[in-house]
């Protein structure tokens, strides 16, 4: 496909990922960059579990949209995909199941892994918000969370949940 630019194009190659066969049952977290190039991100046991406790909180703590783990978004740095999402119903209805997103919900979640950059996750979090999240919360393995909106680092979410990450088990 060579030198992926376009939205459309990228939105094409990462149909093309999803119906790769030799892509199906990695365990990895898959990623396209604005050059359409495939990116694979490993992720440990802890991170796992912190995801699946995200999801669950945000279910029960903000019902009135949907929540998805690992969830495709179309941004000015390729195909992203947040380890957790939470969209609200206008959302939804605007965005329906759309793979990947064309925009962002209001909330994208990354978790990052010993093998995530600063600059990466920086990288992440501008290109979420450019895309229209209205913010991105970053989760540290070991259980704390950073919050940001348009306008850099927040004391703490504008979202009415209240979140209390369980420490590592050694």
């Amino acid at each position: 496909m060579g030198n992926v630019t376009t939205r459309e194009a990228l939105a094409l190659r990462w149909a093309e990922v999803l119906r790769d066969p030799v892509l199906q049952d990695l365990p990895y977290k898959i990623e396209l960059n604005t050059w359409g190039k495939v990116e694979m991100s490993p992720a440990s046991n802890r991170h796992a579990r912190l995801q699946a406790l995200l999801s669950s909180e945000l279910s029960r703590q903000l019902p009135g949209g949907l929540v998805a783990s690992e969830a495709s978004i179309l941004t000015d740095i390729g195909v992203r995909v947040p380890d957790v999402i939470w969209g609200s119903a206008a959302f939804m209805q605007a965005c329906g199941e759309t793979t990947p997103y064309p925009q962002a919900p209001e909330i994208c979640i990354e978790i990052t892994s010993p093998s995530n950059s600063d600059e990466e996750i920086r990288e992440k979090t501008r290109a979420y918000l450019a895309a229209g999240a209205t913010e991105v919360w970053i989760v540290a393995e070991a259980g704390t969370i950073q919050y940001f909106d348009r306008n850099g680092g927040r004391a703490a979410t504008q979202f009415p949940v209240a979140l209390s990450l369980p420490r590592p088990i050694a």
